[in-house]
């Protein structure tokens, strides 16, 4: 027992008079060699060394049969100087039976494969990445043209990843999942990692709806009608189908593309119900309905990847030509639109800068659809745009942006008339006489989150030459401004927001300042968005112009123009401002049901009573309160249907430019939208 502690105690730490540690195979076989009825190892076939190299340090522990083991317990890497370890005899393993490597004969020694793998592809001889699992996938006969879905019985995975190319929802060729095969694209396609990406969509309105609809003055649908404003209710029918195909060179995901080509095209047929004549055409006999389509080019340009800062980052910078969309801001409060333009843009430091140098020529739109018209010369209408985006400032988790925008308006000496018979420019307001206008805008927004309360503001000063004021008929100074705010707050499913607007109104029209504030061509999603009255629909101006509206169709500001699609910003207006308070309720990850209330007032009415000839006319627009549900079927953006209503009380000042024998009703509207995307 004493041997057998001698022998173990230097594996666990306790001091012997042996200072060479043993390894823990050596202290095993020694024990099983001290052990009374343990089998003895058999001996091993080595080389036994000569006397003259047989070295035996005296400190070393004897095993039995004589042997010295000492020199293999040294710590690894050790070794003493003079000693020289004496390795085994070579072994030859024996495998009869066993199948040998095939020969290189039996490697492709050509590429014949269809995807981006350069030399891994030629030397295992596999599909590229994105098809290995597809290609297993059962093919059709070329004689029954039917397949063999026996292979699923051993995999029934496989046919998980086995679909047809219509399916949106797995790896598809049509929307970039796999890149095109060698000798299945076009020839001008040089090199690798092509990949397509189309879309269709099917966009479906049904809108009911009523706002004050004044009275024709030569005629009426109605002859014994004799108010200012008769029948309110309308009818909106829409129909949109976008198609659209990117052809792109890049890995699609972490790295940005090097070259896009890309393509869309919106088709609309459009139908309207009014009871009123000459509010759809400008011509009395044409009726109170109007069936109308339109096919427009709504994006065509050209994305070019100039390079890269960092390669390991992909930090980048880009140039794209052509029809592209283009937001201004966070929030689309200024410019939101698909326009002609040219637009440098890239990033820096990880992506925690963004950067957009851009320039505009503004496209004639169509009236009753809205897209654009690329038959029409362009307008004399151009917009130079610089911002600059900046990550986690100035606190963690927000994001700010610092912006310049100027419109270059140059469209003095025309007179543009809208397919209706409508005349969009210069406006039907004051003197009659065309202008042009020079404004810059400068702004600052952020949007994220501060802790846990979610983040988005917008400023916007305005400041520019106007060359007639259409009240004075003399030039006059641009300086006006806008800030906006939304706060808002996750408990778990629900979120609660508040949201406030402030639009500069021209507090004196016969001086040479224009303060009232206007965008270049907004689309707001803010304070319940198109969900909204407000926002909504389109308010005519009776009374002070013709072919005027208070606001524009999915605008918030109180502008007074003809259209947004095809008028001029207008900065004597009377202003806008709003508070509201909003709730999302995720009721399940695919049901989303929203409330809005906002109350809007006007910031200065002097314009409108001007126009008006009225003495006074107050400043309170009304309550605009709004419910909509959302359901996605997938969950994605594939298969939306919204439903959504919306109630406006007028409050005294809409009473007093709307009211219909004494007091103006309450006003409706209701969208039902089917969205169909692939």
């Amino acid at each position: 027992m004493q041997q057998v502690i001698a022998l173990i105690a230097p594996a666990f730490g306790i001091t012997q008079p042996t200072p060479m540690p043993m390894m823990p195979f050596q202290v095993l076989a020694a024990v099983e060699a001290a052990t009374p009825g343990a089998q003895q190892p058999q001996a091993t076939t080595s080389a036994a060394p000569d006397s003259a190299s047989q070295q035996v340090d005296p400190n070393t522990t004897a095993l039995p049969g004589g042997e010295t083991e000492a020199d293999d317990a040294l710590i690894d890497g050790r070794r003493r100087p003079g000693y020289t370890k004496q390795l085994p005899d070579k072994v030859d393993q024996e495998n009869p039976g066993a199948v040998n490597a095939p020969p290189p004969e039996a490697f492709y020694d050509k590429y014949d494969g269809e995807g981006p793998m350069g030399n891994l592809a030629l030397d295992v001889g596999v599909p590229d990445r994105w098809r290995i699992v597809s290609s297993l996938c059962p093919q059709k006969d070329k004689t029954t043209g039917k397949r063999d879905l026996s292979l699923y019985t051993l995999f029934p995975r496989l046919q998980h990843v086995c679909h047809s190319s219509l399916d949106p929802f797995h790896h598809n060729l049509l929307k970039g999942d796999r890149p095109l095969a060698r000798g299945k694209r076009p020839g001008f396609l040089k090199g690798d990692d092509w990949f397509l990406i189309a879309g269709a969509v099917s966009d479906t309105i049904v809108e009911p709806r009523s706002f004050p609809i004044p009275v024709g003055n030569q005629t009426t649908s109605d002859p014994n009608q004799i108010d200012v404003f008769g029948r309110s209710n309308s009818l909106v029918l829409a129909q949109t189908f976008i198609a659209s195909v990117s052809l792109l060179k890049g890995m699609t995901a972490f790295k940005p593309p090097a070259i896009e080509y890309r393509i869309a095209i919106a088709g609309n047929i459009n139908h309207v119900q009014v009871p009123e004549r000459r509010v759809l055409f400008v011509e009395p006999s044409k009726g109170t309905r109007r069936t109308d389509g339109f096919v427009g080019l709504q994006e065509a340009f050209v994305d070019y990847h100039l390079g890269q800062y960092d390669s390991k980052r992909y930090d980048f910078f880009s140039v794209r030509a052509g029809i592209q969309p283009m937001q201004s801001d966070f929030r689309g409060f200024l410019f939101n639109d698909n326009q002609l333009g040219i637009r440098f843009f890239g990033n820096r430091d990880n992506n925690r800068f963004q950067f957009n140098l851009a320039a505009f020529w503004r496209l004639e739109k169509d009236t009753n659809s809205g897209l654009n018209d690329i038959t029409q010369t362009p307008r004399d209408d151009f917009v130079l745009m610089a911002n600059v985006y900046r990550q986690d400032f100035p606190v963690v988790g927000l994001t700010s942006q610092l912006s310049a925008t100027w419109n270059i308006n140059r469209e003095r000496g025309q007179v543009a008339v809208d397919k209706n018979g409508f005349p969009v420019r210069p406006a039907l307001l004051g003197d009659l006489r065309g202008r042009n206008y020079d404004v810059v805008y400068l702004g600052y927004a952020a949007d994220g989150r501060i802790g846990r309360i979610n983040l988005t503001g917008q400023f916007y000063g305005a400041l520019g030459h106007d060359s007639n004021n259409f009240l004075t008929s003399g030039p006059a100074s641009i300086r006006a401004f806008m800030a906006a705010a939304e706060l808002s707050y996750d408990i778990d499913w629900t979120r609660i927001r508040l949201s406030g607007l402030y639009a500069s109104g021209d507090s004196d029209p016969y001086d040479k300042v224009e303060g009232g504030f206007d965008a270049i061509f907004e689309n707001p999603q803010f304070a319940g968005a198109d969900t909204s009255y407000w926002i909504r629909q389109t308010i005519p101006f009776a009374g002070g112009g013709r072919a005027i509206s208070i606001n524009g169709r999915n605008g918030i500001l109180n502008s007074l123009r003809s259209s947004k699609e095809q008028g001029q910003s207008n900065f004597t207006n009377p202003g806008t401002m709003l508070l509201g308070v909003g709730t999302d309720f995720d009721l399940t990850p695919t049901v989303r049901v929203s409330t809005n209330v906002n109350h809007l007032w006007f910031q200065n009415t002097k314009v409108l009573q001007v126009l008006r000839n009225e003495g006074s006319i107050p400043r309170e627009i009304g309550w605009d309160a709004s419910v909509s549900a959302i359901w996605r079927p997938h969950a994605s953006q594939n298969l939306v249907f919204r439903l959504s209503g919306a109630v406006l009380e007028p409050g005294r000042g809409f009473d007093n430019l709307f009211s219909q024998q004494g007091k103006a009703s309450r006003f409706y509207s209701v969208l039902a939208n089917a969205t169909v995307a692939f």
